[in-house]
Formats: C-alpha cells, sequence, structure tokens
C-alpha cells in the first residue's frame, strides 16, 4: 500500500512541532523515508509542501532543514491570529451547522472535565479539534486553512512544557469557559459578541504566549547537524 505525500507530510510535521526535529535539523530524503518506511518520492513531495508552511527551508549544498524563524516572525504570527480569528468566529455564528454545534459542545465537556481533573497532556488535541471546528464553522475554507496553519506554527514556535507549571491546570479550566460562552455566542447567532469573545481569548493567550520566550526561536544560527536525526 502506498502511503501519500499528504500522509508523510503531516507525520514530519507532527516531529517538527513535537521538538522531534529541532530548529536547523537536516531533513535529508534517506532519514524520512526510513524513520516513515515509505519511498523518497512521497518524501520529496512532503518536504516541498512543508517549506510552502514555512516549517522546512532549502539551503544551497546543505538541503532541507528545519525552519529558524526570527522571535519578529513568532510575534507576527500572534498579531495574525489577533486578526483573523475573531473574524473566523463571527463568521461562524452566521454560518455554523447543528453538526459543528455538536461537536464544539462536546469538545467544550471534554475539555472542562480534562482541565478539572488535571489531565492536561489531553488538552493540546482538543483544543486543536475544537479550533479546527470552529473554523470550519466560518464557511470560508481559505480562512479555516489560514487560521489552522496559523495554530500549527504557534503551538511549534511557543511551545511549553506545562508539567511543572502550577498554574497550568487552573489557566487550563479558565480557557475551557471561555471556550464554551464562545459556543455559546455562536450557537444563539450573535455573531458581535462571539467575535468580542474571540478577541478577548486571543489577546488573554497571546499575552501568556509574549511572557513566556519562544522556545524554538533562536536569535543565532549554530552549525546545521548532520548526524543521523532522532528516531
Amino acid at each position: 500500500m502506498r502511503i501519500s505525500a499528504h500522509t508523510v507530510c503531516t507525520a514530519v510535521r507532527d516531529d517538527i512541532v513535537s521538538g522531534a526535529f529541532p530548529p536547523g535539523f537536516r531533513l535529508t530524503e534517506e532519514l524520512l523515508a526510513r524513520r516513515y518506511g515509505v519511498s523518497r518520492v512521497p518524501v520529496r513531495e512532503a518536504l516541498r509542501a512543508l517549506e510552502s508552511e514555512g516549517f522546512v527551508t532549502s539551503r544551497r549544498h546543505v538541503g532541507a532543514c528545519v525552519a529558524r524563524p526570527t522571535e519578529q516572525e513568532a510575534a507576527d504570527l500572534l498579531d495574525m491570529r489577533a486578526l483573523l480569528e475573531p473574524l473566523g468566529t463571527a463568521r461562524a455564528a452566521h454560518r455554523r451547522t447543528e453538526a459543528h454545534l455538536k461537536v464544539l459542545r462536546g469538545l467544550v465537556r471534554l475539555g472542562r472535565e480534562r482541565a478539572e481533573h488535571g489531565h492536561l497532556s489531553d488538552l493540546r488535541p482538543l483544543g486543536d479539534w475544537f479550533h479546527e471546528t470552529l473554523a470550519q464553522a466560518s464557511g470560508t475554507p481559505t480562512l479555516a486553512a489560514v487560521l489552522v496553519q496559523l495554530r500549527r506554527k504557534i503551538a511549534w514556535l511557543y511551545a511549553v512544557d506545562q508539567q511543572d507549571d502550577p498554574s497550568a491546570a487552573d489557566r487550563a479550566t479558565a480557557v475551557w469557559h471561555e471556550h464554551g460562552a464562545i459556543v455559546d455566542a455562536v450557537a444563539r447567532r450573535d455573531a458581535e459578541r462571539a467575535r468580542g469573545l474571540a478577541a478577548a481569548h486571543v489577546e488573554r493567550a497571546g499575552a501568556i504566549r509574549r511572557a513566556q520566550r519562544p522556545v524554538t526561536v533562536r536569535t543565532t544560527k549554530p552549525a546545521v547537524n548532520t548526524a543521523r536525526g532522532p528516531l
């Protein structure tokens, strides 16, 4: 069974976001093909796609490497989210379906339960699912795609280990209550309230992230790692 380039692209992106492949790491076709058990053809296509998304850069005489964005580029992503997510949420209030609401309410319920019980490791995938569903509910595929890509890159650049953060559980509970309020406004088709709640939610999240120095961003460029990568 041939594994598609899309599947390989998702796998490589997940490994970049998780930190398995750090910034500047050399991504050779041979290494990736061996890691994912595929031929070089889907790997080559996946690297081109990831370069267009900004996760990978190609350097002459070196090849493909994990991108090393600047701190300004990281901050710009937060600003873009602050502009676009409230717009998408307002549109969702007009265009959402009952199916969208069912998924969103279910995710809010799960998110609150996990946060209240301190199961923080479950919250990132639930949060991603929530925001992707909310973006899809906007009825604007291009905007939804941009929002999903923004969240992926922000999660990558501002990755924070919450296990040692004593305030993480309380903050997570507050976040999921904010999500619930947004869903309530979307359900009532109150676009202005949905926009305002989303803007406040993004602003609070952005302030927290700005207070945390981006983990994966570097201001200097050490030599590219050419050794075999993590398996």
